[in-house]
């Protein structure tokens, strides 16, 4: 009489053919998890004024749609909401944070301040305003690349320095990415803005573009990591 065996889990082999389906399943399930992790679409929301609505230009060559187009050229897979009222202040853009940047953002470029220095508005307001919505960003994990912007030297010195500090002092305190001068290597330049003098013509947009590529490149990274 042939001796019975005990059976527990674990011990008897697996049929060949239950193993080869069970490998491919495996195989499938991590090779769609890696796709998933690497090829989504990431999401970001530039909130600004005019200077990112692309005021005086075709969509196509405003901001957020010329950023876009440099990174897919890189071989990044991103898409860049244009979230910017022409004349907002930063209180305004506080006001209509959470319909500007909806629940699925993965980054957010925040690009507000211009109309407060041409304003004369005081710079604590400013500064109070962009304090609260990178409060709010925070709370929802939403990674951020704080735009810096400059006060025109026709309000002052003292007026200035008050307003300059606010932008370097906001990236510090949040441990935000920061580029400090949203118009670098733009303003002033004829040849880059319109007739007004203030906003960047489609030449002006492909150099503040190429200019902060970098930390937007990194503001996705961080938003991958997340």
């Amino acid at each position: 009489m042939a001796r019975s065996r005990s059976r527990s889990y674990g011990t008897e082999p697996l049929p060949v053919q239950f193993l080869g389906v069970l490998l491919v399943t495996m195989a499938c399930l991590l090779s769609g998890a890696y796709a998933q992790s690497g090829t989504k679409t990431m999401k970001i929301v530039a909130l600004g004024d005019s200077l990112t609505a692309g005021l005086g230009l075709p969509a196509q060559d405003a901001f957020p749609a010329k950023l876009q187009a440099a990174l897919k050229a890189k071989g990044i897979d991103t898409t860049v909401a244009n979230a910017g009222v022409s004349g907002d202040t930063a209180a305004g853009g506080l006001e209509r944070l959470d319909w500007s940047v909806p629940g699925d953002t993965d980054a957010v470029i925040l690009e507000l301040g211009a109309n407060d220095a041409l304003r004369g508005l005081e710079p604590a307001l400013t500064q109070k305003a962009l304090n609260a919505i990178l409060d709010k960003l925070a709370g929802r994990h939403v990674p951020v690349l704080l735009a810096g912007m400059k006060a025109p030297p026709n309000l002052g010195p003292d007026y200035t320095a008050k307003f300059d500090a606010v932008y370097p002092a906001l990236a510090a305190n949040h441990r935000v990415l920061f580029y400090p001068f949203f118009l670098e290597g733009v303003a002033a330049d004829p040849h880059l803005n319109q007739g007004d003098g203030m906003h960047p013509t489609a030449a002006g947009v492909e150099v503040i573009v190429r200019n902060i590529l970098p930390q937007v490149e990194e503001l996705i990274a961080r938003a991958r990591a997340r």
